[in-house]
């Protein structure tokens, strides 16, 4: 009964804490684009990076470790697959499951040059659970700062996985970058929370026998200064037309380089 009540706590601060990024209704209304929107082209690009370049860091190996010679592999919030298809020569069978057709359809190209046998499902977890058979493994990468109710996202990851369940995400909210210029251009405050400690939290207040692995994300989030003045003008809902001026504050608030992020993985038997 315990656990139970602390989990309950735990979930409510979660989603309470993810609700407080919600944009200001009155700057939203006059974004240009979806500030929350992600490309299929740039997600497309990582995942060729990350089979081009394997990785070695705690996920991808605690993934290696558990997936037996031809198992099956769940991917929720797949993506494109960055986080299952460099492990296509152990994959039985990958169930890939993301709100995004157009992510769906990307990974799937790339699934078949592999030669790994796939199904995708479109939409959200667990409200699609039913639609996936049990697997081996799963892995959810990058996908729990968009979950509102993440105790029942746990629960439906462990319940439809038989051995492994590998999280990955990074230390901070991933917009979290943004708060110096979301102060800048509309005097806005940012949050500081949830953080990933608030989801190991969590995941051991359910009774799960959490283990956490912490280092330096293998990628910079961006490659130049226009690209994080692109993003930026996007994410914080300014007209396109200013990335110039993003730029230039984005200098001057000591924003470039841009540290890397921390990432952390979680996982369970």
């Amino acid at each position: 009964m315990l656990i139970s009540m602390d989990a309950e706590e735990l979930a409510a601060r979660w989603r309470e804490r993810l609700e407080s990024w919600a944009i200001p209704p009155e700057i939203l209304a006059n974004a240009p684009a979806d500030p929350w929107g992600h490309s299929p082209v740039r997600f497309a690009a990582r995942t060729d990076r990350a089979l081009a370049e394997p990785d070695d860091g705690p996920t991808m190996t605690r993934l290696a470790q558990a997936l037996p010679e031809g198992g099956a592999l769940l991917d929720v919030g797949a993506g494109t697959g960055a986080a299952s298809l460099p492990l296509h020569e152990r994959i039985g069978h990958l169930y890939a499951v993301d709100t995004s057709a157009a992510m769906l359809a990307e990974l799937a190209v790339r699934a078949d040059k592999l030669g790994v046998a796939h199904t995708t499902v479109e939409g959200r977890w667990p409200d699609v659970v039913e639609q996936v058979p049990a697997a081996d493994v799963t892995v959810a990468a990058h996908v729990v700062y968009n979950v509102p109710d993440l105790a029942g996202f746990l629960r439906a990851l462990d319940e439809r996985t038989s051995g492994r369940v590998v999280i990955e995400l990074t230390h901070r909210h991933p917009m979290s970058w943004l708060t110096p210029l979301w102060e800048h251009f509309h005097g806005v405050n940012r949050p500081v929370r949830p953080i990933a400690e608030d989801c190991v939290a969590l995941a051991a207040a359910l009774g799960y026998r959490v283990n956490v692995e912490e280092r330096e994300a293998p990628l910079e989030r961006f490659s130049s200064l226009e690209e994080l003045a692109a993003g930026a003008c996007r994410r914080i809902c300014l007209d396109p037309s200013r990335a110039e001026e993003v730029a230039e504050t984005a200098l001057e608030l000591g924003m470039w380089p841009l540290p890397r992020e921390r990432w952390v993985t979680i996982w369970w038997e």
